[in-house]
């Protein structure tokens, strides 16, 4: 298919608009000129028989009668039943007048009708209308039709010229508007181009004060940002791959190595190399894990298995499990449900375990020096709450927007006692969004971090 630039369209359709006005014009003013000039006569005697109230007592009927006949250019003629012209009234046009279909009108006994009428002998037209104002009284209205040839022929040739000004205005304007839209567009097309490239810092620009171009450039600027931030964010998430997979796979290699090279005969030490080679490999195995699981619900491959179960005694069983950090390095975790005692939910058991495990962990990644973490259950007239709560330094408000993206680190001090791949918090949120449950995240400056998801109590 042939592509056409914006300009070329705008002319073109201006172009053929202004065309059509033309032909309209020529069709209306040439074509039809007689037929519109002889509806428009007719119409005109119609009426005036209509607005004409006469009565044989009138006295100023005849002074009335003359006023019309000369202002309308008709003439007008009153006659009783028998056909008797009681008044006649007659205006510059007023040069045919027909005894026989006066007479047949009268034995007719309608109301109204009207008639054309040719002059045998000067061809010339007229327009009669005879209408039945009582049993007595008859009006008769005519008026001829001045022939419109000289008239046409004037029409044509201003037609013509007026056809050739117009054009030629249209094509300048069309120019004009057509470079005057197609501009700004051009300019927009040439940025995004660029950016197609991978020059993110293009900036999308226009001086049009068209509401949509304007509005346009705005949502592309918009996009470009975002774009911008996810080119930032896949080189973080490359970079942060790549460390954390070069990390265990050295430490492999490392103790690989120290167990072939030195430790092969004293057993215990061989034992402690393997057991960090299995930890390393353990640690592998979740990166793997965490991110097959994650391109998994991003790209709608994961379905729910939903299932009813008690979300209060899921929690405790992975609080539970978390021990080993409260005995190991002294932590707290604190669980507290009120009067909640029982929380049966319909949802994907073994996702929502993944929502608690992954925030739980990043509670205990980023706490303050209390080491305390609490998780909390609290309910209102529509939903339960469920919150996780830190101790630590806070996450800056610029930070919030991004903090669920994947791989995105608050850049505040941390010390990492428990293993993470940096992927828990990006594949807590697509979770929570496949169950259409509202999430979020409020910090406080040195007062620490909550994580929070909702379920309706309906749901």
């Amino acid at each position: 298919m042939m592509k056409n630039k914006l300009a070329t369209k705008i002319f073109m359709y201006l172009a053929i608009f202004s065309l059509f006005i033309l032909i309209f014009l020529f069709f209306f003013q040439v074509i039809f000129i007689d037929t519109f000039y002889e509806w428009t006569k007719t119409r005109t005697i119609k009426n005036l028989s209509k607005d004409i109230l006469v009565t044989e007592n009138d006295t100023s009927l005849y002074d009335k009668l003359d006023k019309v006949s000369y202002k309308e250019n008709v003439c007008i003629e009153l006659t009783n039943s028998n056909g008797d012209n009681l008044y006649s009234s007659y205006g510059n046009n007023c040069r045919l007048r027909s005894r026989t279909i006066k007479r047949n009108f009268i034995n007719s006994n309608k109301e109204s009708k009207t008639y054309n009428l040719v002059n045998n002998f000067t061809k010339e037209k007229s327009i009669m209308s005879a209408t039945k104002l009582s049993n007595n009284l008859y009006i008769f209205i005519s008026t001829s039709l001045i022939p419109l040839d000289s008239t046409i022929n004037i029409i044509e040739q201003q037609l013509i010229v007026v056809s050739i000004v117009v054009l030629l205005l249209s094509i300048v304007v069309a120019y004009f508007i057509s470079k005057r839209l197609s501009l700004p567009i051009t300019k927009i097309s040439k940025a995004a181009k660029l950016i197609s490239k991978g020059k993110l810092k293009t900036k999308f620009e226009t001086t049009s004060d068209i509401k949509e171009l304007v509005d346009l450039t705005n949502a592309l600027n918009d996009m470009k940002d975002e774009l911008s931030k996810t080119e930032e964010l896949q080189k973080d998430l490359m970079a942060n791959v790549s460390h954390d997979l070069k990390t265990p796979l050295t430490m492999i290699k490392a103790y690989a190595e120290l167990i072939l090279d030195i430790n092969i005969n004293d057993k215990e030490k061989c034992k402690n190399n393997l057991n960090t080679i299995i930890e390393e490999v353990n640690r592998l195995n979740t990166l793997v894990n965490d991110i097959l699981a994650l391109t998994k619900v991003e790209n709608d491959l994961d379905k729910l298995d939903i299932s009813s179960f008690d979300l209060i005694k899921l929690i405790e069983k992975i609080v539970k499990q978390h021990n080993i950090y409260v005995i190991k390095d002294g932590f707290s975790i604190e669980f507290i449900h009120n009067n909640i005692k029982e929380l049966v939910i319909d949802a994907d058991k073994k996702k929502i375990e993944q929502v608690i495990y992954n925030l739980l962990n990043n509670a205990l990644n980023y706490t303050g020096e209390d080491k305390k973490v609490i998780i909390k259950v609290v309910e209102d007239d529509k939903d339960y709450t469920i919150m996780v709560i830190d101790s630590g330094k806070g996450i800056d408000k610029k930070e919030l927007d991004h903090i669920f993206d994947r791989y995105y680190r608050s850049k505040k001090n941390h010390k990492r006692y428990v293993y993470g791949t940096g992927l828990g918090l990006s594949i807590v949120k697509n979770i929570l969004l496949l169950h259409n449950y509202e999430y979020g995240v409020t910090s406080k400056k040195n007062k620490g971090t909550t994580f929070y998801f909702k379920i309706k109590k309906d749901s």
